[in-house]
Protein backbone atom coordinates (compact mmCIF):
# COMPACT_ATOMS: atom_id res chain seq x y z
CA UNK A 1 0.00 0.00 0.00
CA UNK A 2 2.56 2.37 0.63
CA UNK A 3 4.61 1.18 -1.98
CA UNK A 4 1.68 2.32 -4.61
CA UNK A 5 1.30 6.01 -3.04
CA UNK A 6 4.65 6.46 -3.49
CA UNK A 7 4.31 5.33 -7.08
CA UNK A 8 1.14 7.42 -8.18
CA UNK A 9 2.82 10.63 -6.13
CA UNK A 10 5.88 10.22 -8.05
CA UNK A 11 4.26 9.65 -11.12
CA UNK A 12 1.81 12.43 -10.50
CA UNK A 13 5.06 14.62 -10.93
CA UNK A 14 6.73 13.18 -13.68
CA UNK A 15 9.63 11.92 -11.58
CA UNK A 16 11.83 8.68 -12.54
CA UNK A 17 12.42 6.12 -9.88
CA UNK A 18 16.24 7.43 -10.64
CA UNK A 19 15.41 11.10 -9.97
CA UNK A 20 13.50 10.58 -7.10
CA UNK A 21 16.54 8.81 -5.56
CA UNK A 22 18.59 11.41 -6.71
CA UNK A 23 16.83 13.99 -4.48
CA UNK A 24 16.49 11.57 -1.18
CA UNK A 25 20.91 10.21 -1.83
CA UNK A 26 19.59 6.85 -1.96
CA UNK A 27 20.02 4.59 -4.61
CA UNK A 28 17.61 4.01 -7.95
CA UNK A 29 17.16 -0.01 -6.64
CA UNK A 30 16.14 1.00 -3.04
CA UNK A 31 12.99 3.31 -4.56
CA UNK A 32 12.14 0.35 -6.64
CA UNK A 33 12.29 -2.02 -3.59
CA UNK A 34 9.82 0.18 -1.68
CA UNK A 35 7.03 0.82 -4.59
CA UNK A 36 6.91 -3.53 -4.93
CA UNK A 37 6.34 -3.37 -1.36
CA UNK A 38 9.78 -5.05 -0.60
CA UNK A 39 10.95 -2.67 2.02
CA UNK A 40 9.73 0.45 3.37
CA UNK A 41 11.58 3.99 4.00
CA UNK A 42 12.81 4.58 7.66
CA UNK A 43 11.32 7.42 9.54
CA UNK A 44 13.89 10.44 8.57
CA UNK A 45 13.55 9.49 4.63
CA UNK A 46 10.04 9.21 5.21
CA UNK A 47 9.73 13.23 6.10
CA UNK A 48 12.23 13.96 3.02
CA UNK A 49 10.33 11.71 0.43
CA UNK A 50 6.84 13.64 2.17
CA UNK A 51 8.70 17.03 1.34
CA UNK A 52 9.87 16.39 -2.29
CA UNK A 53 6.62 14.33 -3.01
CA UNK A 54 4.72 18.01 -1.98
CA UNK A 55 2.54 15.52 0.33
CA UNK A 56 1.33 15.44 4.04
CA UNK A 57 3.10 12.47 6.17
CA UNK A 58 -0.72 11.38 6.64
CA UNK A 59 -0.89 10.59 2.88
CA UNK A 60 1.14 7.20 3.27
CA UNK A 61 -1.75 6.25 5.79
CA UNK A 62 -4.54 3.89 4.52
CA UNK A 63 -7.24 6.23 5.43
CA UNK A 64 -5.60 8.64 2.99
CA UNK A 65 -6.83 7.74 -0.53
CA UNK A 66 -5.00 9.15 -3.40
CA UNK A 67 -2.57 11.51 -4.56
CA UNK A 68 -5.08 14.38 -5.91
CA UNK A 69 -4.71 16.38 -2.42
CA UNK A 70 -0.95 17.06 -3.41
CA UNK A 71 0.37 20.07 -1.48
CA UNK A 72 3.38 21.83 -2.91
CA UNK A 73 6.24 19.60 -4.54
CA UNK A 74 9.82 20.48 -3.96
CA UNK A 75 11.72 21.99 -6.91
CA UNK A 76 14.37 20.72 -8.43
CA UNK A 77 16.85 23.36 -7.35
CA UNK A 78 15.17 23.19 -3.89
CA UNK A 79 16.12 19.57 -3.84
CA UNK A 80 19.63 20.08 -4.73
CA UNK A 81 20.31 22.59 -2.12
CA UNK A 82 19.10 21.18 1.14
CA UNK A 83 18.72 23.42 4.36
CA UNK A 84 21.40 23.19 6.70
CA UNK A 85 22.12 20.65 8.66
CA UNK A 86 19.53 18.82 6.21
CA UNK A 87 20.23 14.99 5.57
CA UNK A 88 23.54 15.63 7.05
CA UNK A 89 23.44 14.88 10.67
CA UNK A 90 21.97 10.95 11.22
CA UNK A 91 23.36 11.18 14.67
CA UNK A 92 21.21 9.03 16.67
CA UNK A 93 19.02 7.28 13.61
CA UNK A 94 17.88 3.70 13.95
CA UNK A 95 19.04 2.59 10.45
CA UNK A 96 19.88 -0.91 10.01
CA UNK A 97 19.84 -2.78 6.94
CA UNK A 98 19.42 0.75 5.19
CA UNK A 99 20.35 1.12 1.86
CA UNK A 100 22.90 3.72 0.94
CA UNK A 101 24.41 1.82 -1.93
CA UNK A 102 25.88 3.83 -4.63
CA UNK A 103 24.95 7.33 -2.51
CA UNK A 104 27.11 10.25 -2.85
CA UNK A 105 27.00 11.48 0.57
CA UNK A 106 30.16 14.01 1.85
CA UNK A 107 30.62 14.53 5.46
CA UNK A 108 27.70 13.29 6.64
CA UNK A 109 27.50 12.56 10.61
CA UNK A 110 26.55 9.38 11.83
CA UNK A 111 27.14 9.47 15.85
CA UNK A 112 25.40 6.99 18.04
CA UNK A 113 23.70 5.66 15.41
CA UNK A 114 21.94 1.67 14.64
CA UNK A 115 23.48 1.00 11.53
CA UNK A 116 23.56 -2.99 11.54
CA UNK A 117 23.81 -4.37 8.20
CA UNK A 118 23.40 -1.32 6.04
CA UNK A 119 24.58 -1.53 2.70
CA UNK A 120 27.13 1.28 1.66
CA UNK A 121 28.78 -0.11 -1.39
CA UNK A 122 30.15 1.77 -3.88
CA UNK A 123 29.20 5.18 -1.72
CA UNK A 124 31.22 8.12 -1.86
CA UNK A 125 31.22 8.87 1.60
CA UNK A 126 34.27 11.15 1.50
CA UNK A 127 34.71 13.04 4.67
CA UNK A 128 32.11 11.48 7.13
CA UNK A 129 32.07 10.44 10.64
CA UNK A 130 31.14 7.50 12.51
CA UNK A 131 31.39 7.48 16.07
CA UNK A 132 30.13 5.29 18.73
CA UNK A 133 27.94 3.27 16.52
CA UNK A 134 26.72 0.02 15.68
CA UNK A 135 28.04 -0.90 12.52
CA UNK A 136 28.42 -4.61 12.91
CA UNK A 137 27.94 -6.48 8.80
CA UNK A 138 28.23 -3.13 6.95
CA UNK A 139 29.11 -3.50 3.66
CA UNK A 140 31.53 -0.36 2.49
CA UNK A 141 32.87 -2.54 -0.51
CA UNK A 142 34.24 -0.59 -3.26
CA UNK A 143 32.93 2.75 -1.08
CA UNK A 144 35.07 5.69 -1.31
CA UNK A 145 35.91 6.35 2.38
CA UNK A 146 38.60 8.89 1.64
CA UNK A 147 39.02 11.43 4.84
CA UNK A 148 36.33 9.88 6.66
CA UNK A 149 36.44 8.76 10.71
CA UNK A 150 35.54 5.56 12.09
CA UNK A 151 35.98 6.31 15.96
CA UNK A 152 34.45 3.89 19.32
CA UNK A 153 32.77 1.64 16.76
CA UNK A 154 31.42 -1.90 16.84
CA UNK A 155 32.49 -2.79 13.02
CA UNK A 156 32.70 -6.72 13.41
CA UNK A 157 31.93 -9.07 10.50
CA UNK A 158 31.96 -5.67 8.04
CA UNK A 159 33.80 -6.23 4.41
CA UNK A 160 35.73 -3.59 2.75
CA UNK A 161 36.64 -5.04 -0.84
CA UNK A 162 38.41 -2.71 -3.01
CA UNK A 163 37.44 0.33 -1.08
CA UNK A 164 39.14 3.58 -1.06
CA UNK A 165 40.42 4.42 2.35
CA UNK A 166 43.05 7.38 1.81
CA UNK A 167 43.43 9.43 5.13
CA UNK A 168 40.74 6.95 6.83
CA UNK A 169 41.01 7.18 10.50
CA UNK A 170 40.21 3.77 12.89
CA UNK A 171 40.85 4.36 16.69
CA UNK A 172 39.33 2.99 19.30
CA UNK A 173 37.30 0.54 17.94
CA UNK A 174 36.62 -3.74 17.58
CA UNK A 175 37.44 -4.54 13.94
CA UNK A 176 36.79 -8.45 15.13
CA UNK A 177 36.42 -10.32 11.51
CA UNK A 178 36.14 -7.22 9.60
CA UNK A 179 37.67 -8.24 6.21
CA UNK A 180 39.75 -5.56 4.13
CA UNK A 181 40.46 -7.44 0.50
CA UNK A 182 42.12 -5.40 -2.38
CA UNK A 183 42.39 -2.60 -0.42
CA UNK A 184 44.56 0.13 -0.86
CA UNK A 185 45.14 1.75 2.46
CA UNK A 186 46.82 5.74 1.57
CA UNK A 187 48.09 7.61 4.51
CA UNK A 188 45.02 6.09 7.25
CA UNK A 189 45.54 5.25 10.70
CA UNK A 190 44.48 2.50 12.78
CA UNK A 191 45.24 3.22 16.11
CA UNK A 192 44.13 2.07 19.20
CA UNK A 193 42.01 -0.60 17.90
CA UNK A 194 41.69 -4.56 18.31
CA UNK A 195 42.76 -6.04 15.16
CA UNK A 196 43.66 -9.63 16.54
CA UNK A 197 40.71 -10.95 14.62
CA UNK A 198 40.57 -8.52 11.39
CA UNK A 199 41.73 -9.83 8.10
CA UNK A 200 43.60 -8.04 5.75
CA UNK A 201 44.07 -9.96 2.19
CA UNK A 202 46.16 -8.50 -0.82
CA UNK A 203 45.80 -5.29 0.53
CA UNK A 204 49.05 -2.84 0.00
CA UNK A 205 49.70 -0.02 2.90
CA UNK A 206 51.17 3.40 2.50
CA UNK A 207 52.20 5.97 4.98
CA UNK A 208 49.43 3.92 7.78
CA UNK A 209 49.94 4.10 11.29
CA UNK A 210 48.95 1.25 13.21
CA UNK A 211 50.42 3.15 16.84
CA UNK A 212 49.03 0.81 19.62
CA UNK A 213 46.59 -1.29 17.63
CA UNK A 214 46.79 -5.15 19.01
CA UNK A 215 48.00 -7.07 15.91
CA UNK A 216 48.64 -10.23 17.57
CA UNK A 217 48.36 -13.49 15.05
CA UNK A 218 47.45 -11.38 12.25
CA UNK A 219 48.31 -12.43 8.92
CA UNK A 220 50.05 -9.95 6.31
CA UNK A 221 51.71 -12.36 4.07
CA UNK A 222 52.32 -11.60 0.56
CA UNK A 223 51.51 -7.96 1.19
CA UNK A 224 53.14 -4.71 0.56
CA UNK A 225 53.94 -2.35 3.00
CA UNK A 226 55.85 1.49 2.76
CA UNK A 227 56.72 3.58 5.24
CA UNK A 228 54.33 2.14 7.67
CA UNK A 229 54.49 2.64 11.40
CA UNK A 230 54.11 -0.24 13.75
CA UNK A 231 55.05 1.95 17.09
CA UNK A 232 53.93 0.54 20.06
CA UNK A 233 51.61 -2.23 18.28
CA UNK A 234 51.23 -5.56 20.06
CA UNK A 235 52.55 -7.99 17.28
CA UNK A 236 53.04 -11.22 18.87
CA UNK A 237 53.11 -14.15 16.60
CA UNK A 238 52.16 -11.56 13.41
CA UNK A 239 53.01 -12.98 10.31
CA UNK A 240 54.22 -11.12 7.47
CA UNK A 241 55.79 -14.12 5.04
CA UNK A 242 56.67 -13.19 1.54
CA UNK A 243 55.71 -9.36 2.21
CA UNK A 244 57.48 -6.35 0.57
CA UNK A 245 58.91 -3.99 3.65
CA UNK A 246 60.31 -0.57 2.82
CA UNK A 247 61.18 2.22 5.45
CA UNK A 248 59.01 0.10 7.82
CA UNK A 249 59.30 1.43 11.64
CA UNK A 250 58.76 -1.08 14.63
CA UNK A 251 60.01 0.82 17.10
CA UNK A 252 58.19 1.33 20.65
CA UNK A 253 57.22 5.42 21.14
CA UNK A 254 59.77 5.69 23.93
CA UNK A 255 62.58 3.00 24.87
CA UNK A 256 62.86 -0.57 23.53
CA UNK A 257 62.25 -2.53 26.81
CA UNK A 258 62.99 -5.99 27.02
CA UNK A 259 59.38 -7.02 26.68
CA UNK A 260 59.47 -5.41 23.47
CA UNK A 261 62.34 -7.48 21.98
CA UNK A 262 61.14 -10.26 23.05
CA UNK A 263 57.20 -9.83 21.00
CA UNK A 264 59.39 -8.94 17.65
CA UNK A 265 61.05 -12.06 18.01
CA UNK A 266 57.98 -13.71 17.84
CA UNK A 267 56.68 -11.95 14.13
CA UNK A 268 57.38 -14.03 11.38
CA UNK A 269 59.48 -12.89 8.44
CA UNK A 270 60.25 -16.01 5.88
CA UNK A 271 60.30 -15.14 2.53
CA UNK A 272 60.21 -11.23 3.28
CA UNK A 273 61.93 -8.75 1.27
CA UNK A 274 62.80 -5.79 2.93
CA UNK A 275 64.54 -2.62 2.61
CA UNK A 276 68.17 -2.44 3.95
CA UNK A 277 67.16 0.24 6.69
CA UNK A 278 64.13 -1.64 7.46
CA UNK A 279 66.22 -5.10 7.73
CA UNK A 280 69.08 -3.49 9.90
CA UNK A 281 66.53 -2.24 12.42
CA UNK A 282 64.98 -4.99 13.17
CA UNK A 283 68.11 -7.17 12.62
CA UNK A 284 70.11 -4.76 15.49
CA UNK A 285 67.62 -5.69 17.82
CA UNK A 286 67.80 -9.39 17.32
CA UNK A 287 64.84 -10.72 15.15
CA UNK A 288 65.52 -13.43 13.12
CA UNK A 289 66.02 -12.76 9.58
CA UNK A 290 67.68 -15.39 8.05
CA UNK A 291 64.77 -16.01 5.29
CA UNK A 292 65.19 -12.66 4.15
CA UNK A 293 66.59 -10.93 1.59
CA UNK A 294 66.69 -6.83 1.22
CA UNK A 295 66.24 -4.50 -2.17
Amino acid sequence: MIGSKIAEARKQLNLSQAELAQRLFISPQAVGKWERGESIPDLITFNRLAKILGVDLNYFSQDFASASNIIQPETASSARMPEPNELVNFSGSNLPDSDFAGVTAHKRKFKGSALRGSDFSKADLSGSSFIASDLREANFNGANLTDCTFSALDLRDGTFNKTILTRTEFSKSSLDRVKFTDARLIDAKLTKADLKTTIFDNCVFEGVDFKYSDLSGVCFDGQTFNSVKFHNAALTGASFKGATLMNVSFRAQYALTNKYYRLLKTIHFDGAVMDKLTYAALKGVGVDLSGVSTI
